[in-house]
């Protein structure tokens, strides 16, 4: 699956948007991947999930865990670890830092794959990177479905991506005129409770 068949899959689900939009990064974009519309069905997530895992596989071999950051992280981890064979868990925000909690662990002899729904600054895969420094278990590398970056982002190990995009996105600051002309929408998760 190419960039473009990732993106025509986001059209179809009317999860491609066009506007001002106010990113999980406080950046702002005239594009924006309304990803919940897409993993709120079951056969697009699997699809997407599938040919990513296939790609995991071919770069990093056998996974034990797949890890992601709530919310973003959840179903795709949940559906990339599915098809990878492999345990799904995910780190959540206690005091504005990622934690993984409810019992969740990993084992020394874990092999560990981060995953993401759409990789923008990378924050939150650094920060998850951070958080599995405190467990056991060896970090394999990381995995998106889109990487809106194009590559360019460090995420603290090696990612994998099935779409590398390149939307333009703009400092609040130093928005071109089209943009700053129309009301800024945020319907990003970054910041709930």
């Amino acid at each position: 699956m190419n960039s473009d068949q990732v993106l025509d899959i986001f059209r179809d689900a009317g999860a491609l948007l066009e506007g001002h939009f106010i990113l999980s990064s406080g950046r702002r974009s005239p594009v924006f991947l309304q990803k919940a519309l897409v993993f709120s069905r079951p056969d697009l997530s699997e699809k997407l999930c599938k040919a990513l895992a296939e790609k995991l596989t071919a770069a990093f071999g056998k996974i034990d865990v797949v890890a992601g950051p709530a919310v973003g992280g959840i179903i795709p981890g949940y559906e990339i670890a599915r098809h990878l064979g492999a345990r799904a868990i995910f780190a959540e925000r206690v005091e504005g830092k990622l934690e993984f909690r409810r019992g969740f662990s990993i084992d020394a002899n874990d092999r560990v794959l981060i995953a993401e729904d759409i990789v923008t600054t990378g924050l939150s895969f650094r920060e998850t990177v951070e958080a599995l420094g405190n467990l056991p278990g060896t970090l394999v590398g990381g995995a998106c479905i889109i990487d809106r970056s194009a590559g360019r982002v460090d995420v603290g190990c090696e990612l994998v991506s099935l779409a590398q995009v390149d939307f333009p996105d703009y400092a609040p600051d130093a928005l071109p005129p089209e943009l700053a002309a129309m009301p800024a929408v945020k319907p990003g998760s970054r910041g709930l409770a």
